[in-house]
């Protein structure tokens, strides 16, 4: 069995910045790769690197994240706890997860390289796309 976590929006939409996100969507599949079940996990706690968003998922069973952009500390925080992080994802949650599992998407090493004190718009926030 393999479960792969997607950061969401209310609208099955992965989201755009990894620490934004409060909704998780966890895809459980076989081992002939067909969708056994899908839950959704609320982070009671926020997100982004400082949450214990990574363990959670980790004592979930979750052994991929697939997120849009995240910084390298998060990263690291998901791979110490056993997780691969697949950076660069976009668009529907269910279609990318399908995609990931036909081998058709792979880390795009977008990581985000500077955030400045409570940045919550894109002035204080700089990426590496």
């Amino acid at each position: 069995m393999k479960k792969i976590a997607v950061p969401i929006t209310t609208d099955n939409i992965i989201v755009d910045h990894f620490g934004q996100s409060k909704l998780y969507e966890i895809y459980i599949f076989s081992e002939n790769k067909e969708i056994l079940d899908v839950q959704l996990l609320e982070s009671n706690q926020g997100s982004g690197c400082k949450s214990n968003i990574a363990n959670v998922l980790a004592e979930a069973g979750v052994t991929a994240l697939l997120s849009g952009h995240m910084g390298n500390k998060a990263k690291h925080r998901f791979n110490t706890a056993g997780i691969n992080v697949i950076r660069g994802c976009k668009g529907d949650s269910a279609d990318t997860v399908l995609s990931f599992m036909g081998n058709e998407i792979v880390d795009k090493d977008y990581a985000c390289l500077k955030h400045k004190p409570k940045h919550r718009n894109s002035q204080n926030h700089i990426c590496n796309h």
